[in-house]
């Protein structure tokens, strides 16, 4: 392994401590992974280069040095046979347990229950811890998000009932709402939209569906509209309420609800490049309405490559 040194966008903490320091390497340790630090092989823990990751590294450095080890805190430019972009999706799949954890906690809450809030405050929290090591964005964040959104606000009774099958001829020339910065199920529903349910439809970005009650909202956090329902991404919701019967809707369904759920339920990795190219542009500074565009004819031209 070849490490090139230079001002860098890389950390890397290498250390050694006598082995009867048993219980001091396991306080350093329990550290590295409060820190969210990735274990490099035998070769030491790595970390984004800021100046907090720097001063983590420096303490805990000087830590083993009193416990009579050796410790070298390294600013790396590249590591030969770990390129950036694995190194940062190796990140994001070191939090994807922490998030799936919170989630899990946070779907089992009871408003009714006795210390409700008080359980959501310290789910809250320890999104939070979750999120300051979450260097580049893990795809379950969103998901956190909007599941602790959904247990401060929970939708009335009425509203959580069985929602069955609803017809095409009441949403004609609507506006349509959903949140800014469009990602792989927005913009594979607004296709669906525009393509299955109301070729006229029009869009519009906003996190606040209220302000403008006349509009549709889509994949929003809020109660109301068309979104994710039990283990249904928005795409697989809107399907199923407007009897969208297409074979190959059906198998694009597959491909969002696996690049958008993460839990890689039917196997397709269609809508994770696609998520990619997405966020690229994202990344680039691509306004939502010109996103949102091309996301669809993404959408459109993986429709159309469906046998």
């Amino acid at each position: 392994m070849n490490i090139t040194l230079n001002s860098a966008p890389w950390l890397l903490l290498i250390f050694s401590l006598p082995s009867k320091k048993a219980s001091e390497r396991v306080g350093i340790w329990r550290k590295l992974q409060k820190y969210g630090t990735l274990a490099l092989r035998n070769s030491g823990y790595v970390l984004p280069n800021t100046p907090v990751n720097q001063e983590r590294f420096e303490w805990l450095a000087t830590a083993i040095r009193g416990f009579k080890g050796e410790a070298s805190v390294l600013q790396v430019q590249a590591i030969d046979d770990l390129p950036s972009d694995v190194l940062k999706e190796q990140f994001r799949e070191e939090r994807k347990p922490d998030y799936t954890a919170l989630i899990r906690e946070v779907q089992q809450l009871k408003p009714s229950a006795q210390g409700f809030s008080t359980q959501l405050a310290r789910l809250k929290r320890r999104f939070e811890e979750i999120a300051e090591i979450d260097f580049f964005e893990s795809p379950l964040r969103a998901k956190a998000e909007e599941a602790l959104y959904k247990a401060e606000h929970p939708a009335p009774a009425q509203e959580r009932a069985g929602k069955g099958r609803v017809s095409k001829m009441e949403y004609q020339n609507r506006a349509w709402i959903t949140r800014t910065r469009p990602g792989i199920d927005r913009v594979s529903s607004a296709w669906l939209i525009k393509r299955f349910i109301d070729s006229k439809a029009t869009f519009l970005f906003d996190g606040n569906p209220k302000a403008h009650p006349e509009a549709v909202p889509f994949d929003m956090y809020q109660a109301g509209g068309f979104g994710h329902e039990g283990e249904n991404c928005t795409f697989e919701t809107l399907c199923a309420r407007f009897g969208t019967a297409d074979k190959k809707v059906r198998l694009i369904g597959q491909a969002i609800h696996d690049a958008d759920l993460d839990d890689e339920k039917f196997g397709r990795t269609e809508g994770i490049t696609i998520n990619q190219i997405l966020k690229g542009w994202a990344k680039q500074g691509i306004p939502d309405d010109e996103l949102l565009r091309r996301g669809m004819d993404l959408i459109e031209g993986l429709y159309h490559s469906i046998a």
